[in-house]
């Protein structure tokens, strides 16, 4: 069963930085997309970043943009969120998830981690 597990949440002070981590169980995941997603108590889903399976290509949502970076290793079939100059708002449980093609729509991700909170005081 593939497996993905997300790690290094947790809780920040705004302005502070975190890292996320997560590891797929598949090696064939390597060729595969790889992106973050979050929601926050009472709001829906929302795209944060995605990176293709070489790297070369990522996106970001506005909100993050120049805040964030996705990165991967695909020796450790692992995607990364580095997540600096944290605010309030950022705080929500964010997933992990596998498409088969580059892509910033949720609805084409095919696997998803159980999630990992963060939480960021003002």
């Amino acid at each position: 069963q593939v497996q993905l597990v997300e790690s290094g949440g947790g809780l920040v002070q705004a302005g502070g930085s975190l890292r996320v981590s997560c590891a797929a169980s598949e090696r064939t995941f390597r060729s595969y997309a790889m992106g973050w997603f979050r929601q926050a108590p009472g709001k829906e889903r929302e795209f944060v970043a995605a990176i293709s399976w070489g790297g070369a290509r990522t996106s970001y949502s506005d909100s993050v943009k120049g805040r964030f970076t996705i990165s991967r290793d695909n020796a450790k079939i692992t995607v990364y969120l580095q997540m600096n100059m944290l605010k309030p708002e950022d705080t929500a449980v964010y997933y992990c998830a596998i498409a088969r093609d580059f892509t910033t729509n949720g609805h084409e991700y095919e696997y998803w981690g159980q999630g990992t909170q963060v939480m960021v005081n003002s």
